[in-house]
């Protein structure tokens, strides 16, 4: 594609060199520049673009968008614009033919529940004979191919480049999660979102936002123009939104369009009615919790809302067995009851430990950390979490990257008011082999932070390390 056509609908200060040149590629990481590419240098959280400017150029860049104005010579065009990242995004738009138009792309956005919400909406696309896309945090799935995850919402490239492939497999949909950072980053700007769903809002990511505030205001963004939308009611920042939005809200609370009632939570799963303007229809999942309840209230809203039949939709959600590193039971010979899930904040530890209280018959056990260079405020608060509803915690490293692990743990211990209550136990093989080792028949241990995750960073290295191999191997 031509330079020109590319930058014809962009907001450009400047333009130095041909814009008759062919464009080969687009990338913003100066190492993954060939011949013909057109480079955007981007500011990211850590590194700014700009100082790669020149290695992009040595390895063929044909053309170079930034934020300020430059003159590159003969042989690479530099177009300046006010937003590099806004540009970056519409660039992709362009170049891959904005194949969001043809895709009914549904987004998902809030701290917890967005990748289960995920899998349900695709499950439900898949039983009413729709064959759906997905962009999530445990993986892509692009018509048969599944390749794992490396971020919750990629960079605008890699978006359209896999919209473009959906399109050319067949698929007619994509379900997608939408993190906050996509959001205040321009990642998902110019996607043609045909619904969109907030599921909750909790603290996080405070570290990125400053406060809860600036993160509502970035989430609440995604709203802004669309024109069908699904909200969770029973959440107060929900209701904020409903109420600015006016959008079709979901819950247990009366003023729900789509309501839950007669619920009834077991070992066994869930069993609840969902009263909506499509009918009335008894529901059972498989999954444990309440707060699957909302989940599954979610996809039934955004279903609904596709034209899919109730009876249809209830019937999709009965299937569901388990969702990846979600409240997952890991089956062993030994009956012995460990889950593992990928709770990192409070309000998603309290979910979790509060749906494992009400099944556990002896003492509930929880192996957890929290992550290095992330929101430090969330840790204390996870701490009195794990004192309040678990009977003993062992706290361990989760993905400490560059902080000491003995320091993140001394947060979480601030949340404790007893020392008889946890130990620390920083090597996480070994913390989760000591949790295994305590509980007896009728005792539960849940693993919790990491879920589906393979790895473990520290500082500059990244391990393999997945919990549920683990929580197997351990256990023989």
């Amino acid at each position: 594609m031509k330079l020109e056509q590319i930058i014809a609908e962009l907001d450009v200060g400047s333009v130095a060199g041909s814009r008759d040149i062919e464009i080969e590629g687009i990338a913003y990481d100066s190492r993954r520049v060939r011949s013909g590419y057109l480079f955007v240098a981007v500011h990211g959280h850590q590194v700014d673009g700009t100082q790669f400017i020149t290695d992009a150029v040595a390895n063929g860049a044909a053309a170079v968008v930034s934020e300020n104005k430059l003159d590159l010579g003969v042989g690479c065009a530099h177009v300046q614009v006010p937003c590099a990242r806004r540009a970056l995004a519409e660039i992709a738009t362009v170049y891959y033919g904005d194949p969001s138009r043809m895709l009914d792309v549904i987004g998902i956005t809030g701290t917890n529940g967005k990748t289960t919400t995920a899998h349900m909406i695709r499950d439900l696309l898949r039983a009413a004979g729709r064959k759906p896309g997905m962009i999530g945090t445990v993986a892509y799935e692009i018509g048969e191919r599944i390749i794992p995850a490396s971020r919750t919402t990629p960079e605008a490239p890699e978006i359209h480049s896999m919209f473009q492939q959906m399109k050319e497999t067949g698929c007619d949909s994509v379900v997608m999660e939408v993190s906050s950072h996509a959001l205040a980053l321009q990642r998902v700007h110019g996607i043609n979102f045909k619904i969109g769903v907030f599921t909750n809002l909790t603290q996080d990511h405070l570290d990125f936002h400053g406060d809860i505030e600036s993160y509502f205001k970035v989430k609440a963004g995604f709203f802004q123009g669309l024109e069908k939308a699904v909200v969770n009611i029973d959440d107060p920042w929900g209701r904020q939104l409903a109420d600015r939005q006016g959008m079709l809200a979901y819950g247990f609370d009366e003023q729900a369009t789509v309501r839950a009632s007669k619920a009834s939570v077991s070992e066994s799963g869930c069993r609840f009615r969902v009263d909506s303007p499509w009918n009335t229809v008894q529901v059972r999942l498989q999954l444990l919790g309440r707060f699957n309840i909302h989940n599954a209230l979610a996809a039934f809203a955004a279903g609904g809302l596709l034209g899919i039949d109730p009876q249809l939709m209830a019937k999709a959600l009965a299937e569901i067995q388990r969702i990846p590193g979600r409240l997952e039971l890991i089956p062993n010979r030994k009956k012995k009851k460990v889950f593992v899930d990928y709770a990192h904040t409070d309000d998603a530890l309290k979910n979790v430990l509060g749906t494992l209280r009400e099944i556990t018959k002896g003492r509930l056990v929880v192996v957890f950390g929290c992550g290095g260079n992330r929101d430090r405020g969330k840790r204390l608060l996870m701490g009195r979490v794990a004192a309040e509803l678990a009977d003993y915690s062992i706290i361990t490293s989760d993905n400490p990257r560059g902080e000491e692990p003995a320091v993140i743990a001394s947060n979480i211990v601030d949340g404790f008011a007893s020392e008889d209550r946890y130990e620390i136990i920083l090597d996480r093989y070994k913390a989760i082999a000591e949790g295994i080792a305590i509980i007896g028949r009728h005792d539960v241990l849940l693993v919790a932070g990491k879920g589906h995750e393979t790895f473990q960073e520290f500082n500059d290295t990244t391990v393999p390390f997945d919990d549920r191999e683990t929580v197997r191997e351990l256990i023989g």
